[in-house]
């Protein structure tokens, strides 16, 4: 099942010195289950704020965050962990893999720290490195793959665990247009067999191929664009 977001009166707000910054202003937003949604907008506008948010990496200062019919934003840290490893998954700009791990043992880490037998952990592995063309690069660190691979290994560690949605950081951000182009690919299959897909980009040409794209600036969502069916 794929995810649905409801935020009401979502606001986050840093204390930098004596000011004030509303990360976040008062952001209302319902994302349906299976949605493909690219969230736009300059730098400081808040798109990363409302991507952590939505990760359970940060907590809100006021309004609340439903995500598949639960107000998440109640939760004990704990909670959120096991929401967090269970039905949301990560690609970050800059891969996150840890680098003394393997690309197999980074696709797993998820599964072992969730506590996922080594037999189930093993098969699950195997099966996303043959689905992301990596079979031949199981054992190489990420300092010995390309960057390309590096971020079909994040995508493979980000959807092990089968969550509901995936949050995506500027995740071409550090690839060619040629390899932007592929990786894209893998995330909108994912999106297509069903999994909430966000992606935050700067990129016009990667926004336009989202159904649904949100404007952001000075932490409120201005525009709210969908395709024609």
């Amino acid at each position: 099942m794929a995810a649905q977001i409801e935020l009401a009166g979502i606001e986050r707000i840093f204390f930098l010195g004596d000011s004030e910054v509303h990360a976040l202003n008062a952001v209302q937003l319902s994302i349906e289950a299976g949605e493909y949604v690219a969230v736009m907008g300059p730098s400081g506008s808040g798109k990363s704020t409302l991507l952590n948010l939505l990760g359970l990496l940060d907590r809100p200062n006021a309004g609340t965050y439903h995500l598949e019919g639960r107000d998440v934003t109640t939760l004990s840290p704990d909670e959120q962990a096991r929401v967090r490893s269970e039905r949301i998954g990560f690609v970050f700009q800059s891969f996150h893999l840890v680098p003394r791990l393997t690309a197999a043992e980074n696709i797993g880490l998820p599964m072992m720290l969730a506590g996922v037998n080594p037999d189930e952990r093993h098969k699950r592995v195997a099966a996303a490195l043959t689905a992301y063309g990596l079979e031949n690069r199981a054992d190489h660190r990420p300092d010995q793959l390309s960057g390309g691979q590096r971020q079909r290994v994040a995508i493979a560690r980000a959807t092990i665990m089968q969550p509901a949605m995936i949050l995506a950081d500027e995740p071409t951000g550090n690839l060619d247009r040629a390899t932007g182009e592929e990786v894209m690919h893998w995330l909108e299959q994912l999106n297509a067999a069903g999994v909430t897909l966000l992606v935050v980009t700067h990129d016009p040409v990667l926004g336009a191929r989202a159904r649904r794209r949100l404007q952001m600036e000075d932490g409120r969502v201005v525009g709210d664009f969908r395709k024609d069916a």
